[in-house]
Order: C-alpha cells, then structure tokens, then sequence
C-alpha cells in the first residue's frame, strides 16, 4: 500500500487525477484546489454545474474546509454506522467547483486506511466523485468502470475496495441552525 500512496501522491501534487478506492465506492480524485484538474475531471465525466465532495481524514481538517460547523455534526460523525456525507453551509480553501451555488460544501471524514494515509500525507483533503460518466450507474466493482474513465485519470491506484459492499455514502446537508435534510439515505 505504501507504493500506491506514494504514487498517487506524487500525481495529485503535480496537478493529475487519479482513480482510487473510497471507503464507499471506485471514486476519481484530485487536489480541492486545483482548478485544472477539477475541470479535467468534468469533462471526463461529461458533467457540468454538479460539485464535488471532499474527503478528509480528521475534525481537525474537516474544520479547514467547512467554515460553520453546526454541533449536530460532530454526533452524526460519531455514531454513523456507515459512510456519511454531510452538506455544511459553508466551504473554504476549495477551488470554486467544488462549492454548491450557495456555498455550501459536501464533506465525508473516512475510516478507510488508504484514504486517510494518503490525505495524511497530502496535508489536505481530497476530491472523490464516483467513477462513471455522468448518468450512468455508479460501478461497485473495478471491472464496471468504463475504459473512457480509466484511459481518462492520470493514475489507477492498484488496490481493491476495503468494503465487502459497496454503496455510495449516505448524504445529509444541515443549515446554519442545524436544520436537516436528508438527501440520499
């Protein structure tokens, strides 16, 4: 795993996309800053007007990204028993396609041990968007991803899913005043 860390790592510094297992699904990838890549990654998936969510590895990075972080969120964090995405009012130090047209910022802490390796070591999150085209169906297994998205990234890192079922993370956007709205369960 170290390799592919390295790897991977070198391609997102030097402005690549990459291909990679989330804690979810096969999820493409790049620096949150980085307009270039952002838009490379848009017109490999075909996509326009849609954001991006961030991943990090830790509160203390989550609060780097997410300027208003309501209470609520860190008990949601805690006791969610799978993988969630939680909408918060408010993004920061992100290229402009990765915030929503109100600003707001999609955010997932992971548990997944590649992942939170290489953000670690990135000192930064990181973009995930499913590995598809836009409007086609979210591939669960490696096999299902299309050539154009493969023949697309800058690198395929060589590692499986951690998970034994893989589904994309269950989606929460919360307000300013913690309200809550469910936007994929």
């Amino acid at each position: 795993m170290r390799e592919e860390i390295e790897k991977a790592f070198e391609v997102i510094k030097n402005g690549g996309i990459i291909l990679y297992p989330t804690d979810t699904i096969w999820g493409i990838g790049c620096d949150p800053k980085n307009e270039k890549a952002l838009e490379k990654i848009n017109i490999l998936k075909k996509r326009s007007g849609k954001h991006f969510i961030v991943l990090v590895e830790s509160e203390r990075l989550l609060s780097r990204y997410a300027k208003i972080i309501p209470d609520v969120c860190y008990d949601l964090i805690d006791f969610s028993e799978k993988p969630l995405t939680i909408i918060y009012p408010k993004g920061q130090f992100v290229a402009k396609q990765v915030l929503a047209n109100d600003g707001s910022i999609g955010i997932r802490v992971v548990k997944d041990k590649f992942c939170s390796t290489l953000i670690q070591k990135l000192k930064s999150g990181i973009t995930s968007t499913s590995a598809n085209v836009s409007e086609d169906k979210s591939p669960t297994k490696f096999e299902d991803i299309s050539d154009t998205i493969k023949n697309g990234v800058d690198y395929i890192v060589n590692l499986p899913l951690s998970t034994k079922n893989p589904i994309p993370s269950q989606i929460i956007k919360i307000g300013e005043n913690s309200e809550v709205t469910i936007i994929r369960k």
